[in-house]
C-alpha cells in the first residue's frame, strides 16, 4: 500500500509551489509518485472544476457545490487515489476531503456531519495518511493570491469573490481540525520565506517514506 498525502490552506498560502517542491525531491530520491489536484484530477473532474470555479456561477447553490466537489473527489478515488496507492505510489493531492469540511461544511454551514457522510460514499475509506495545512493570515493570503492572478499566474475563481468573514472562518475550521487531529494534520506556517516552509514540510514527510534499496 501507498502513501497518501495532502496539502490543505487558506488561499494564497502556497499549496502549488509547495506540492510540486516536495514532488520533485521524492522523485529525485528514486519514488513514484502520482500527482492529484482537487476538484479535477480526472477528465470528468476538470469539467466539474470548470463549474465549480467559474467566476460567473454566483447562482450555484451551496448544496450543489457540495455534491459537485464530491462527484469529482468520487472520480479521482476510483480513477487516480485508489489505483496507484495499490501499486505502491505516493499520493500527493492538491486538497482533499479536509477543504469540503471547512469551506462546505463550516463556512457554508451545511454541517460537519453532512460531509463525513457523504465521504463515506464517495471516498470509500479513502483518507490522507499526513495533511500539511499552510496557514498564514488571511488578508496576507488573499492579497497574494489577488496579486497572482493579476500577473496571469492563476485565475480569478468564486471562491476569491467570498468576505473575508468567510475566509477567515474557513482558517479558524482548518485550525480546529488540527486540533482534533494532530497525528494527521499539521499546521505550516506559509508566511515564511518558501524555503523555510518546504523544510517545515519535509521535517514531516520524511518520517513516512521508505528508504529505496
Amino acid at each position: 500500500m501507498g502513501i497518501f498525502l495532502t496539502f490543505e490552506g487558506v488561499e494564497g498560502g502556497g499549496k502549488s509551489t509547495q506540492m510540486a517542491r516536495l514532488m520533485s525531491r521524492l522523485r529525485g530520491m528514486g519514488h513514484r509518485v502520482v500527482e492529484n489536484r482537487e476538484p479535477g484530477g480526472t477528465r470528468i473532474g476538470r469539467q466539474i472544476r470548470a463549474i465549480l470555479l467559474e467566476a460567473a456561477n454566483h447562482d450555484l447553490s451551496p448544496v450543489t457545490e457540495l455534491l459537485l466537489f464530491f462527484g469529482s473527489r468520487s472520480q479521482a478515488v476510483d480513477e487516480v487515489i485508489r489505483p496507484a496507492l495499490d501499486s505502491g505510489a505516493i499520493v500527493v493531492s492538491d486538497r482533499f476531503t479536509d477543504s469540503t469540511l471547512v469551506y462546505q461544511g463550516v463556512a457554508r454551514g451545511l454541517g460537519k456531519d453532512t460531509v463525513r457522510d457523504l465521504e463515506r460514499v464517495a471516498c470509500r475509506g479513502i483518507r490522507p495518511g499526513l495533511t500539511l495545512c499552510l496557514d498564514m493570515d488571511v488578508a496576507a493570503g488573499l492579497e497574494r493570491a489577488r496579486a497572482r492572478n493579476n500577473a496571469g499566474k492563476g485565475t480569478q475563481t468564486r471562491l476569491d469573490d467570498e468576505s473575508l468573514a468567510f475566509h477567515i472562518k474557513v482558517r479558524e475550521a482548518y485550525h480546529e481540525l488540527a486540533l482534533a487531529e494532530p497525528d494527521r494534520v499539521k499546521l505550516i506556517d506559509a508566511g515564511q520565506h518558501p524555503d523555510v516552509v518546504a523544510e517545515a514540510i519535509w521535517a514531516h514527510v520524511e518520517p513516512l517514506i521508505p528508504v529505496l534499496p
